[in-house]
């Protein structure tokens, strides 16, 4: 059973608003950043019509209702996206869904993006009723698991060689809070 995907999600500081291909500018400040897609699993973009490209492939998994991301809006006098998160998989016959985000450099340990994760984890048990949300981190990613660990997720192991990267694999730890954990 399927339920809408909302289009935006408000926190004190923050608004996160369904991604538009108007957003590409913006967010190809983010994604072309070496730092921001250390971990990521995508290579940093170059051009603006790549961000357009990962906006068109994510609006359409977000019509299929099985996704949706957001750009994060700093709320207040610039408006600044400085982000995107989002539900980068949603399985409503498991209630459970996936979780991903990003954040500006320029915008690191200000709270951000664990503001934009409590919302989003909030959102999916109150309004998705989903029972599980899950985070998959490279375990070298120190400030995402720093994020996950302050909103009391629960680290549930290591996937060895997970995912491939260019002339390899790499490990990815697991992480989830259930609705239970509140």
């Amino acid at each position: 059973m399927n339920k809408p995907l909302t289009k935006e999600i408000n926190t004190k500081r923050l608004s996160l608003r369904k991604m538009a291909e108007a957003d590409a500018a913006s967010l190809l400040k983010v994604w072309s950043d070496p730092e921001v897609t250390r971990f990521m699993d995508m290579d940093s973009f170059q051009e603006e019509a790549q961000a357009k490209e990962m906006i068109t492939l994510l609006t359409q998994l977000s019509e299929e209702n099985k996704a949706i991301r957001y750009s994060i809006i700093k709320v207040g006098e610039s408006h600044e996206i400085i982000g995107s998160c989002g539900y980068n998989f949603i399985d409503f016959d498991n209630e459970k869904a996936e979780i991903g985000y990003d954040i500006g450099r320029v915008f690191w340990g200000k709270g951000y993006a664990t503001e934009a994760v409590s919302a989003l984890v909030e959102h999916a048990f109150t309004h998705l009723k989903l029972n599980r949300i899950e985070a998959k981190v490279d375990p070298d990613n120190v400030n995402s698991k720093k994020v996950l660990e302050k909103l009391n997720f629960t680290l549930e192991g290591t996937l060895r060689q997970y995912e491939r990267v260019n002339d390899g694999f790499r490990d990815v730890s697991i992480y989830s809070k259930l609705s239970s954990d509140k």
